[in-house]
């Protein structure tokens, strides 16, 4: 009798075991194989606050999800049901479950390119942001302007006009106008090495007026080589307590300019008017480049004070008003003549 018990509790057990190991193939087979074996890419948004089941049903809809109850036995395993990640994801139907659920968990949301050409102002970069779809201009301008925000992020100043770093970045649609703007002025701090601070405090110039400085190089334009030259005739002109006379700083806060600077306009009383103010202007007028930036810190060695454009994307440079009228007559009054 006792044996006849033993066998058959044996025969339980043996077959428990079998059902196990036959679950745990299927099971593991369902983990690792597609959802299907023809790849197509599908648009999966995660809404902020979304339960597993509700992410389950989303994933469902899309296809992308067979069985539900299989895959939330999976987000059990994993402990992942409270560690899926908003945003927009881009999956593939060759993607296993296994695999969805771990681009899930690791939050690699779909990443959008979006350069940043250097002396973008805050409000091109706004704009350009808000073409991809990825921030809403008016708050991103807001939030550049908050005083709590800019107080977080080491900005004395107004805005983060001058603090956006120039550069192509990879962002996403979830990342918010806030996280977006941190992520920029970061990549600027990046770039700012030990030997550039260094360099700050033997000018005299601290962080807000160097950037100041190499805005109004940046939209000076010229090619790169002539930035030093145009940043020694800044300041030389600093030096002697001279006004900049910048036509960017003008052009800054002149709602839709046409492109033609008036005399009216340089007679403007606005805190920007470098023709009306003597020294910098309150604020950077752009996000200058590295190259502009670093002309800034490193002026070249020359006694320039003037310079006037040649109109083929150069400049002439002048130490003395009557050789700078002399080049304005012939780059200038003549071609307009």
């Amino acid at each position: 009798m006792i044996k006849k018990i033993v066998k058959t509790l044996l025969s339980l057990f043996l077959l428990a075991a079998l059902s196990v190991l036959l679950f745990s193939m299927i099971f593991i087979n369902y983990v690792e194989s597609p959802v299907e074996y023809i790849e197509r890419y599908i648009a999966v948004e995660i809404p902020p606050g979304a339960s597993f089941g509700d992410v389950t049903d989303i994933l469902h809809a899309k296809g992308l999800v067979r069985y539900k109850e299989a895959f939330y036995l999976l987000a059990l395993l994993e402990e992942a049901p409270q560690r899926i990640k908003a945003g927009e994801y881009e999956l593939s139907s060759s993607m296993s479950p296994g695999d969805i659920l771990n681009t899930l968990l690791e939050g690699k949301v779909k990443g959008y390119r979006v350069p940043i050409p250097e002396g973008f102002t805050l409000r091109q970069i706004a704009a350009r942001l808000a073409a991809n779809s990825l921030a809403d201009e008016k708050r991103f301008i807001e939030c550049a302007y908050d005083e709590e925000f800019l107080s977080s992020l080491g900005i004395a100043g107004e805005s983060t006009e001058g603090y956006l770093f120039p550069d192509t970045y990879v962002l996403s649609r979830s990342m918010g106008e806030e996280r977006i703007i941190r992520f920029m002025v970061e990549q600027l701090r990046r770039k700012i090495t030990f030997e550039m601070s260094e360099r700050m405090s033997e000018i005299g110039l601290g962080m807000r007026e160097v950037l100041t400085l190499a805005s109004i190089i940046e939209k000076e334009g010229g090619p790169e080589e002539e930035k030093p030259q145009i940043s020694a005739v800044f300041h030389n002109r600093l030096k002697r307590g001279m006004k900049l006379q910048s036509d960017p700083t003008v052009i800054y806060d002149i709602k839709d300019f046409n492109g033609n600077i008036t005399k009216r306009d340089l007679l403007r009383k606005t805190p920007y008017n470098t023709y009306r103010i003597k020294g910098l202007p309150p604020g950077p007028i752009c996000s200058p480049g590295m190259d502009a930036i670093v002309a800034a810190l490193y002026p070249a060695p020359v006694n320039y004070l003037y310079f006037v454009s040649r109109n083929n994307g150069t400049h002439h440079f002048s130490s003395n008003l009557v050789d700078h009228n002399k080049a304005v007559l012939k780059y200038q009054i003549k071609r307009k003549k």
